[in-house]
């Protein structure tokens, strides 16, 4: 019995980058994948018949197939959320180990996919989905070569890194499972002899791993206006401000022009007053969930904070804290994308 490792391995970073941004796909898109494919062993029946002859048989057998190649094509849509429904089609083809010759299992499949993606990272998404379809397999063995088409499910799991706005690197694993395929036709044995030939086999699984690019037509957020802090103080107050508020883009913490100009002025205030310490505060509007939007306000109260040190402001003295979607500016109902609540909190003391 010949053995079979599967071996499939991904290693990805899960530190939260200040530019990074967790796309949601949201429209449609393009996928192409390629790698490699194995094939369980076909466990079934072998029938050979040979009307006025003294060959024919009939046997219980195994056939084992060697670590194949496959490559798969994707057209889906994202619904602006976490889940994607997609059409898929692919290609297998494994040789036979049991046979010499032209032998061999190829395969064409169409399936219907249904994805849910879960954000690990800002860059960084797990996909888990299920899909059903047809399986068309070709059977090559010797002189024996039919065809037969069966119904499919498959279960798929994968990892996608964003390379661009559009475009992501994918890793995807798919169970395919294909329903009790029987080839019937005629085949040549040694004599020789010419007869029907029924080979019917129980259901068999197929494993593929594959790497591949996704282009997004629609993923790509549109840039929504920043809103400016307001401007400090008329002149005539005697007292520098004491609190400034910088704004974000849509699940963004990096530090945008406006937002250092604000910055800067809460740089020149610190030391004009002497402040002993500085709070800042971190907040998010409420799309995405608690926990995410939680790590989201602490990147952008942390990336203030940096840019404060980076101006000459002491460090011991400024403290950065993230209230996530805890505390709006304006209140919302839960999943609304309000820019004004994505902003991080100056406060002087």
């Amino acid at each position: 019995m010949k053995t079979r490792t599967l071996l499939l391995g991904a290693v990805a970073s899960l530190a939260l980058a200040g530019a990074a941004n967790a796309r949601e796909i949201n429209g449609w898109y393009i996928g192409l994948e390629g790698g490699g494919n194995w094939i369980d062993d076909l466990d079934g029946t072998i029938n050979f018949d040979a009307p006025g002859t003294p060959n024919d048989f009939a046997s219980v057998g195994t056939e084992q197939f060697d670590t194949g190649w496959a490559v798969l094509a994707t057209v889906g849509y994202g619904f602006g959320g976490n889940w994607r429904a997609e059409f898929e089609g692919g290609y297998r083809d494994n040789k036979d180990t049991t046979a010499t010759g032209d032998t061999g299992l190829a395969e064409w499949s169409a399936m219907i996919n249904v994805l849910y993606d879960i954000h690990l990272t800002p860059k960084m998404n797990l996909s888990l989905g299920a899909g059903v379809g047809a399986d068309f397999a070709e059977l090559r063995l010797g002189t024996f070569k039919e065809d037969d088409t069966n119904l499919a499910y498959q279960g798929i799991v994968g990892l996608s890194y964003e390379l661009t706005d559009r475009l992501d690197l994918t890793m995807n694993y798919r169970y395919l499972r294909v329903t009790s395929p029987e080839f019937d036709g005629t085949a040549t044995v040694p004599g020789p002899v010419t007869g029907n030939f029924n080979a019917t086999f129980d259901d068999v699984g197929k494993h593929t791993a594959t790497i591949g690019l996704r282009y997004a037509f629609g993923s790509a957020p549109a840039p929504e206006p920043m809103v400016e802090a307001p401007p400090p103080p008329p002149p005539a107050a005697p007292e520098a401000p004491r609190q400034f508020i910088i704004f974000f883009g849509f699940n963004k913490c990096n530090i945008t022009a406006e937002a250092d100009g604000v910055l800067s002025q809460a740089a020149d205030s610190a030391k004009q007053l002497g402040s002993a310490s500085i709070q800042i505060v971190g907040h998010t509007d409420t799309s995405g969930s608690p926990k995410y939007n939680q790590k989201l306000s602490e990147c952008r109260a942390n990336a203030a904070k940096t840019n404060l040190t980076g101006k000459g402001v002491a460090a011991g003295s400024i403290s950065a804290s993230g209230k996530g979607e805890g505390e709006l500016m304006v209140q919302t109902a839960d999943g609304v994308k309000e820019p004004q609540n994505r902003r991080a909190q100056i406060d002087l003391n």
